[in-house]
């Protein structure tokens, strides 16, 4: 990349273009989803996506692997999946007279886990490290991950059967979260169009899809994206946003500092993605639903008259101003 700050923030923008116009073509609707994907991997995040099935979830994810060029695997939520399963385990070798580690899927640059509520809270914490510090430990020894690494979980919080809350801190590491709808009927009738044409047998185009960027391409971005400059007043608005939601009447536990960083490395990626080389307040406000709506705790009073984290959200962003 150029050492012009201008020309490698047009990069960025170019390479968010790009791969926004080759999901838009495989699969209909979701384009918020894929902006905050997009930010979080070049943020040094992961997502938490909520919704229901057949939102087209997974075969985004598989896609923006494939662009970017990153090992993909994939894990599905299970009340019986063990800690082990997801992060691996030390076996005995005979031949080679020594403890081998057999890596299981967290090792990747790009883990998918659907249904992690699912997950019983053993299986789920072992998450908390690899998403936190990039590493897992595994009978006292450390292992780092892949650099870049990027986490994506899903949850569909209208199945309570079998089902596992996440627990606040596990929330917490998740940079954004994201709910997704089922379609309007404009974009409903576009899926039978394309099912009709064969255009969504992921078997007939995988192997069209070629890759855009590589992980070292992703770094450079992420190395691009901390160079945005970043006003003291638009800190202050952020800060002001985080702060208005611990003292706000109908939430019980408000944002935690988490949300404060998020806020700044996410507006920092926006303003790139958009060609900018500074954050302007509304990056900040694009973002608030994202970073906070999995953070707050609503009081129970809240919660049994209706009152959802996006309106709080939303009554929060219309009384806080820019200083």
């Amino acid at each position: 990349m150029s050492d012009n700050l201008t020309e490698r923030i047009e990069a960025v923008k170019n390479a968010y273009e790009d791969i926004a116009l080759v999901v838009q073509q495989l699969v209909v609707g979701n384009q918020p989803l894929i902006e905050e994907i997009f930010i979080s991997m070049i943020s040094g995040g992961n997502l938490l996506i909520e919704g229901v099935p057949g939102t087209a979830k997974t075969t985004i994810c598989k896609v923006i692997a494939r662009l970017i060029d990153y090992d993909f695997k994939r894990v599905q939520g299970a009340v019986d999946t063990q800690p082990a399963d997801i992060i691996g385990v030390r076996v005995y070798d005979r031949n080679r007279n020594e403890f081998v580690l057999q890596r299981g899927p967290i090792f990747t640059n790009f883990l998918m886990v659907d249904e992690i509520n699912r997950l019983t809270p053993r299986t789920q914490s072992a998450l908390l490290e690899a998403m936190s510090e990039g590493q897992a430990t595994i009978d006292g020894i450390t292992y780092p991950l892949a650099d870049p690494y990027f986490v994506i979980a899903t949850q569909n919080p209208y199945e309570f059967e079998g089902t596992f809350p996440l627990i606040e801190a596990q929330r917490d590491r998740f940079m954004f979260s994201a709910i997704l709808t089922h379609l309007d009927a404009e974009n409903e009738l576009e899926v039978l169009r394309r099912e009709r044409s064969g255009e969504l047998d992921w078997r007939v185009y995988r192997d069209r899809i070629t890759s855009i960027l590589g992980p070292e391409d992703t770094r450079a971005m992420a190395a691009t994206v901390r160079e945005v400059r970043v006003d003291e007043t638009v800190l202050e608005y952020m800060r002001d946003i985080v702060l208005a939601t611990r003292a706000h009447g109908d939430i019980r536990l408000g944002a935690s500092s988490r949300s404060s960083i998020s806020f700044l490395r996410g507006s920092m990626a926006r303003a790139a993605i958009n060609g900018r080389t500074y954050v302007i307040p509304d990056d900040v406000r694009a973002l608030a639903l994202p970073v906070l709506r999995h953070r707050l705790l609503l009081t129970r009073e809240a919660a049994i008259t209706g009152v959802t984290p996006d309106a709080v959200i939303a009554g929060i962003l219309e009384s806080v101003g820019v200083s």
